[in-house]
């Protein structure tokens, strides 16, 4: 994640940017709803953008080009569903393009799609789906962050091989090995922030109540 600036062609640069807008449109339009509607969970949409810019920006060197670090985009997920948590990774992967030299602006519609869609539709889908279940809120936010996490790095090992295929084995053989060389530190990495997640969480429901009480019927919505 955090594809550099001029690593991948400029078409799939743009193709990325392309499937990437509209999602970010959709989401803005609810951000946009979501705090007209309630006003009282401004706080928690703040802290929820800060959480992701705080564990993404924490990166670890695995890949020529790219980087593992955790992402932080489950706990948005889960509270106030993937479209919402498109538009904070958007602009947190912005701004980290811009003032931290993470990622870059031509490859930011790549980044967007694998850190702040990708993952969080599929830690939200783990999320509702666990908890539809019966399954206990710590379990449901652990699975949605860690697995959301790793979701996030299969897909960017696939757009590196779509963009790099191997001359051999061709795109499924350069995303394995993408895959395999992130695996060491994403992994644990993973795992880490499932179980942060989980103590964030239970913080949020501690002292936030009224905010998370609130969420209940617009993450239903997303």
């Amino acid at each position: 994640m955090h594809i550099m600036e001029g690593y991948l062609p400029l078409s799939h640069c743009l193709g990325w940017a392309a499937v990437s807008l509209p999602v970010v449109v959709y989401g803005s339009r609810r951000i946009i709803r979501l705090l007209n509607e309630k006003p009282e969970t401004k706080m928690l949409l703040a802290a929820s953008g800060a959480y992701v810019f705080v564990l993404s920006a924490l990166k670890i060197p695995s890949v020529t080009g790219s980087c593992s670090h955790p992402t932080g985009t489950g706990l948005a997920a889960g509270l106030f569903g993937p479209a919402v948590t498109a538009v904070l990774g958007t602009i947190v992967l912005l701004f980290q393009a811009l003032l931290l030299a993470h990622g870059g602006l031509s490859t930011l519609g790549a980044n967007v799609f694998s850190m702040a869609i990708a993952g969080p539709f599929v830690a939200y889908g783990l999320y509702r789906g666990l908890t539809g279940i019966g399954a206990s809120a710590a379990l449901a936010i652990f699975a949605a962050a860690a697995l959301g996490d790793l979701a996030t790095y299969c897909v960017t090992a696939l757009q590196l091989a779509l963009a790099f295929p191997d001359p051999v084995s061709g795109t499924l053989g350069a995303a394995a090995k993408f895959l395999a060389v992130f695996a060491p530190t994403q992994v644990p990495l993973a795992i880490s922030e499932g179980l942060l997640t989980v103590i964030v969480m239970n913080l949020l429901q501690r002292y936030s109540a009224d905010e998370l009480s609130a969420l209940k019927p617009a993450v239903r919505e997303a």
